[in-house]
């Protein structure tokens, strides 16, 4: 809600596509002569299960137009099981999509409908049913994907001419400053160099030896004759991360196709990574959504503890 109490739909619009799966659960619980009848299908309505299997897919698809405030999404897989016991029905729903944010709502709501379908088709022959324990059992997909406490102390570097001079504010560097500390990453302080300077190297190495694990530079990436970033800073890394800038530049140019000139870096020396990225605002703001929380997880296999 806004400062005025106004509900909102939140906006997934800045949220990687992803593929995304969930799965729920759910009990409904009735008299076992109610299960015996269900067992030989003996119920006046028919199949129970076929009906309530059937219910439950189509409320997943569904979902959006019975929670308000929940997305629409592409779901492009759903399934159902039911186990009987003695005196209740265990159901548990599974859905994939490939989208913007999580599919956990829908498969609360199949097991939801198909537990209520049961009920209905129940009811005449049993009062006393009752539906209960339905819960997340898991989702994958998004940002829980690469869950990790490790938070890299980080260093942030803006290489512009006018905000070195004070004719520009550096809003650049506030956003990946904001971002990080957000995130839980200690950071050390924002540096404002000329592009070009001389001094880039030199804070980089302070940096790696005090600590720094997580380099972050933003301007000087382009096609000018003064964005000399990369050029800087090329023969410094010990390996280069392709996954990082092609994840970087697909991002970048699914928003704007002349994202397609930026000369964004990614790579390790020694025990740090150093990532280049435009001066652009908006371009920064892409690499955040991009590089939190996955970059994270790359600091524990760096030390050779794998992807676990």
């Amino acid at each position: 809600m806004d400062e005025n109490i106004n509900i909102k739909m939140v906006d997934v619009t800045e949220k990687t596509v992803t593929v995304r799966t969930a799965k729920a659960s759910g009990l409904i619980r009735m008299k076992p002569e109610t299960i015996q009848l269900l067992l030989g299908d003996n119920l006046p309505k028919g199949n129970v299960f076929t009906t309530a299997k059937i219910a439950g897919i189509q409320a997943a698809k569904k979902t959006a137009e019975l929670i308000p405030l929940c997305h629409p999404l592409n779901v492009s897989w759903v399934d159902l099981q039911f186990i009987m016991s003695e005196d209740q029905i265990y159901i548990e729903a599974v859905a994939k999509t490939k989208e913007a944010t999580g599919i956990e709502m829908e498969v609360l709501t199949a097991v939801s409908v198909a537990a209520l379908t049961i009920y209905d088709m129940c009811k005449s022959v049993d009062k006393e049913m009752t539906i209960s324990e339905i819960r997340l059992l898991e989702k994958t997909g998004g940002k829980s994907d690469h869950a990790t406490e490790f938070r890299p102390k980080v260093g942030i570097i803006t290489l512009s001419d006018g905000v070195a001079s004070g004719h520009r504010e550096d809003i650049s560097g506030k956003i990946l400053l904001d971002g990080f500390k957000n995130s839980g990453c200690e950071t050390a302080e924002v540096v404002v160099l000329p592009d070009g300077s001389e001094n880039l190297k030199k804070t980089i190495e302070t940096w790696i030896q005090t600590g720094v694990r997580l380099i972050l530079t933003t301007g000087g990436t382009g096609l000018g004759p003064r964005d000399s970033t990369i050029q800087i800073m090329e023969p410094l890394l010990d390996q280069k991360l392709l996954g990082i800038e092609q994840a970087l530049h697909a991002y970048g140019r699914s928003k704007k196709s002349t994202a397609m000139l930026s000369r964004l870096m990614a790579g390790t020396v020694r025990k740090s990574i150093v990532i280049c990225l435009p001066g652009n605002p908006s371009a920064v703001k892409d690499a955040l959504a991009v590089l939190i929380p996955s970059i994270f997880h790359a600091f524990p296999i760096m030390e050779g503890e794998g992807h676990s």
